[in-house]
Order: C-alpha cells, then sequence, then structure tokens
C-alpha cells in the first residue's frame, strides 16, 4: 500500500462516489433502509479490504443479494436478515477453512452469463414500483409484484417519479458511453435531487431520515428457535457470496497484469465481513463486480484503494446524513436501473448463444431460472444442465468400431488362410470413455454381433472405465461366451485394471489366457484356438523333418519337434505364445 499511495487514495474517492448512491438503492430495495446499505459498504467494505485475498476487489450490498433478501424481509422481518448474514459468515469461514475457493474454475461460463442476465432483470424489475412512484404491492414472486405495481400505476400515474428515474438511468447511461471516467451516477443523483428541491415536487418521495454515524454494534437477531428455519436461506446467501465474490476476483485479475487472487482466502475475507455487518445493521455483502471494475480502471494497485472507499462512505455517513437524506427514491431507482441495463454484456451473450445449441440451452435456462425461481436454484439448475450435456457430448465420443486385424496378421499365411480367419474372426476397437453414460449404447451393440467363432476387443485406447462401464463390458461378454464366442482382449491399460478386477470383468476377460498385450499376439491366440476347434487346417511340418506339430499339440504343448525337424517361423511363434 506504500507503493503509490496518491493513485490509490484518488482511486478510492472515484469508488465512493459511484458506490454512495448503490449502496443507499440496494439498501433501500433489501427493505432495510438506506442506513443499512451504508452501514453494509463502511463495514464490509474495509474488512473484506483488509481480510480478503484480492488487492482490488470493493466490496458492499449488492443487487444480486439484494434479490435473495426481499423476501427474507418479507416473511422474517429485519431481525431474519441479520441472523441469515451471521449464518452466511459462518459458512464463508467454513469454506475458506475446507480450501473449496478453487472449484469456482469449474462453473461454466454460460451458468455465469446466464446468472447475471437474470439477476439484471431481477434488479429492474425490483426498482418498478419506486420508478413508477407507487407503494410497495404485496408478494414474493418480483414478476407478480412488477406486474402489481404497473396495475397501480395505470390506475393513479405519478409522471414525477417515472421522469426522474428515467432522467437518471438516461443521463447514466449516455454520460457513461461518452465519457466513461466521470462519476455520473452522483451527478444524476444530485441533479434529480436539486430538482425536486427546487421546484418542490410532488410525487418525489425522499428516502427518510438517516442516522448521522453507524448504529452502535447489537445482537437484534431472531430467537435462537427460529433460526433453523432460516438455515436454507443462510445456505443461499452464503453459496451467493462466496459465487459473486470469486467471480469479481477473477474479473479483476483479468483486467490487470501481474494480480492473482487466493481464492480460499478471498472466502475468508468475505466470511468476516458478514460476520460483522449484521452486527451494526447492515445486510449481508459480497464483493461487487462494478465496483471492482471502477477501482481497476481508476488505477488501483493495492488494498489502500478499497479501504478508502470505505473511509469515504464512513465521513458522508457521520458528515452529510440529512443531504443524504432528501436524495428522491425514484432517483436511486434510476441508478439501479441503469445498473441493471450496463450488467448486461450484449457481446457476451451474442457470443454464448452462437458458440453451440448447449451453451445457448444452459445460459436461457439459467437466467429464466433466475428470474422465476431462486438465484441459488437457478445456479444449481444451470450446473445439472450443464453437466448432464456435458457428459451427452463425452458419451458421443466413445465408439465401438470394427476394424480390419489382417493387417496385423504375421507373414507366411496363404489367402486361403487370411479368408478362413476373417471368416471367424471379428475384431473391435472401443475408443474413448467407457462409463455410465456410453456403455449401454455401444456394448449393446456388442452383445449381438453376427455369428463368428472368435471377437477380438482392442482396449489400447479407451481412456477411463468405471465401474458400470466395466459391468457391462462383463455382461456382453457372458452373453457372447453363451453363444459359444471365444472372447479375447489386447491392450488394457494398467490403470484400468482395477476397476475391472473389482467387478469380476478382469477374471472373465483373462479366462483360459485370453487377454493379450498387443493385437497381433491375441492375433496369434484366436488362430490357434481355431485350429485346435478343427476350423483351420493345422501348420504342416517342414519338408527336413519328421515330426508333426498339430494345432492342438501346438497349444498344449505335448508334441515337441525332433532336433532335426524345425518349426516353420509362424509355427515357433505361435508355439512361444
Amino acid at each position: 500500500m506504500t507503493r503509490n499511495p496518491r493513485r490509490d487514495l484518488l482511486a478510492g474517492l472515484t469508488v465512493a462516489i459511484v458506490a454512495l448512491p448503490l449502496a443507499l438503492g440496494f439498501g433501500v430495495s433489501s427493505g432495510l433502509g438506506a442506513e443499512a446499505g451504508l452501514a453494509t459498504a463502511v463495514i464490509a467494505g474495509a474488512l473484506a479490504a483488509v481480510f480478503g485475498g484480492s488487492n482490488l476487489q470493493v466490496s458492499g450490498p449488492t443487487g444480486a443479494m439484494t434479490v435473495v433478501l426481499v423476501p427474507i424481509v418479507a416473511q422474517y422481518g429485519p431481525g431474519g436478515v441479520l441472523t441469515v448474514g451471521l449464518l452466511a459468515g459462518g459458512m464463508l469461514l467454513a469454506l475458506a477453512l475446507l480450501k473449496t475457493g478453487k472449484y469456482m474454475q469449474y462453473v461454466p461460463a454460460p451458468v455465469v452469463e446466464g446468472f447475471t442476465l437474470g439477476i439484471a432483470c431481477v434488479i429492474g424489475l425490483q426498482q418498478l414500483p419506486n420508478a413508477l412512484g407507487v407503494a410497495q404491492p404485496e408478494g414474493e414472486r418480483i414478476l407478480v409484484v412488477s406486474y402489481r405495481a404497473v396495475e397501480e400505476f395505470v390506475r393513479t400515474p405519478n409522471w414525477t417519479a417515472l421522469g426522474l428515474a428515467l432522467g437518471v438511468a438516461a443521463l447514466m447511461l449516455v454520460g457513461a458511453r461518452r465519457r466513461p471516467t466521470i462519476p455520473f451516477s452522483i451527478i444524476a443523483v444530485i441533479l434529480a435531487t436539486l430538482v425536486a428541491q427546487l421546484f418542490h415536487l410532488k410525487g418525489a418521495a425522499p428516502i427518510g431520515d438517516l442516522p448521522s454515524g453507524l448504529p452502535a454494534p447489537s445482537l437484534g437477531f431472531l430467537d435462537p428457535a427460529a433460526v433453523s428455519s432460516l438455515l436454507a436461506p443462510a445456505v443461499a446467501v452464503a453459496a451467493l457470496a462466496a459465487l459473486e465474490s470469486l467471480l469479481s476476483a477473477t474479473v479483476a485479475d483479468g483486467m490487470t497484469v501481474g494480480q492473482k487472487h487466493d481464492p480460499d482466502r478471498e472466502l475468508f475475507g468475505q466470511g468476516i465481513a458478514n460476520l460483522a455487518a449484521p452486527l451494526f445493521g447492515g445486510v449481508p455483502a459480497t464483493a461487487a463486480i462494478a465496483r471492482t471494475a471502477v477501482n481497476v480502471r481508476s488505477g488501483a494497485g493495492s488494498r489502500l484503494a478499497a479501504l478508502t472507499h470505505a473511509a469515504v462512505l464512513a465521513a458522508i455517513v457521520f458528515a452529510a446524513a440529512p443531504l443524504v437524506s432528501k436524495i428522491p427514491l425514484a432517483a436511486l431507482a434510476g441508478v439501479l436501473l441503469a445498473t441493471a441495463i450496463r450488467m448486461v454484456e450484449v457481446g457476451s451473450l451474442r457470443a454464448m448463444a452462437r458458440a453451440t445449441r448447449s451453451d445457448a440451452v444452459i445460459l436461457v435456462l439459467t437466467a429464466v431460472a433466475t428470474l422465476a425461481l431462486d438465484l441459488v436454484y437457478a445456479v444449481i439448475i444451470g450446473l445439472l444442465v450443464a453437466g448432464a450435456l456435458a457428459l451427452r457430448a463425452v458419451a458421443k465420443q466413445a465408439r465401438l468400431e470394427e476394424v480390419d486385424f489382417i493387417a496385423d496378421l504375421p507373414g507366411g499365411h496363404s489367402e486361403e488362410e487370411r479368408e478362413l480367419l476373417a471368416e471367424h474372426i471379428v475384431a473391435y476397437r472401443i475408443d474413448g470413455p467407457v462409463f455410465f453414460a456410453a456403455a449401454h449404447r455401444f456394448l449393446l451393440e456388442l452383445s449381438e454381433v453376427a455369428d463368428v467363432r472368435v471377437v477380438i476387443l482392442r482396449m489400447s485406447r479407451v481412456t477411463t472405465i468405471d465401474a458400470t462401464g466395466a459391468l457391462v463390458l462383463k455382461d456382453a461378454v457372458e452373453k457372447l461366451n453363451r453363444r459359444g464366442i471365444v472372447v479375447m482382449t489386447s491392450g488394457i491399460r494398467a490403470g484400468q485394471r482395477q476397476v475391472l478386477d473389482s467387478t469380476g470383468a478382469l477374471r472373465l476377460l483373462r479366462l483360459e489366457g485370453r487377454e493379450y498385450a498387443t493385437t497381433p499376439e491375441a492375433i496369434a491366440g484366436a488362430r490357434a484356438y481355431l485350429r485346435g476347434a478343427g476350423l483351420l487346417p493345422t501348420v504342416p511340418a517342414q519338408p527336413s523333418g519328421t515330426a508333426q506339430l498339430s494345432g492342438t499339440a501346438q497349444l498344449s504343448g505335448t508334441a515337441q519337434p525332433s532336433a532335426k525337424a524345425q518349426p516353420s517361423g509362424t509355427a515357433h511363434e505361435e508355439a512361444s505364445r
């Protein structure tokens, strides 16, 4: 923090100016009031900066967290939100100690993009009552509440509130495009407040009185008996805080050179922040992607910037509470409407939609689930669908292909013998993973193979095999054996022997020495078996000798050539195998 303090101090001041209206808006939107948003930005912002795993993260109240908190406030009141924050903080600490931060990298990009799109829609819909200047309608589902707000506005229009909200949103969006370095959010809010005060606009309800300072630490939580009913919401809050914080840290790393966050320490910092913020009347917090991006773009290089942001907001709480209390609710609604619009990266959505059909399905499904259900459920659904589609794609890579084994025959065979071998032997090569999602499909084809006497399975290209694949393979071999078809294998990898052995498939494949290291060896074994069964002619002895080697004798090892009678090269090869 001592390398370039001036740059960090300026970056922190810039972020504080951007964060002020957002903290107020998210506090109001959560149902606990603007003071809760400010307390969260100050307490969580400072503690997460000190204990977190990123040098550039800026934490505080966020729109995604607000979406989760609204139904909790409606059902349990402020005490429920504070209790949930405390429980979620403990869960985040547990996740940090268990070193689960590294698993964030396994969340697919379409799930993240769909999640962000859904959150943006929910944040925008949440602002409709304040933007339209109507009382907050009853209901838990955001779509129902939004519809009722529009109905109320149609009956009693409030054009003042709507004009302020749209004016603030328009100034922010247009200004950010033309002069991205200027904090148009605070400029828009100041202008809207001045217009409302100077012209005494009716219908521009202000935030209301704010305490001039942070509340003293308190324990205004729910009765311990009611805590069990809040475990599920606490899990949702903790999961969202972990997901959004680690995603934000990853984005911050990508915007800089040489910065690398510690995911487990980041979870620890967020856990500390969420344990402390509720004690001061704050709401559960998480790292904020928008504020973190402003911090990076403003030239921040250390944690001093995030600490400065928290200190500036604390000064505003103590020195400017009367002024802040006059900000119209409609102006804050406009800030959040613009924020929701800017959250949607059209280019990223277009890229995901064009990538593959599976990516498009995952993105749309996650967004719709976020809007219609619950944020955590949406992520779980997105992950499950992404996992299922990924398994489907991997399973398609598994193939059972009949291959020509004649090329692997050693020399010295007549055309007639090659034709006889082709009549009685068929070789299959198994490519890819043999696991539960793929095994049944192609091993069913194996068990229904045409009438032959020997099936050679070339398994050197099997990438992985699980218990289901081993059991299905065993079942297919047993079905072939019952039909009188001998199964021989080649190229089984050392790493796959354990699962084959545990299911009994390896013992079956080794039956009577039918497992071979290479395909030529397996073909030689098949040829010896066919000779022993009388389906191939036996190899005649050389003219210089008198001993005759039958195929059966070669297999059993009962007949030995005399010293003068040497077997041919092929016969010698068969005898050695």
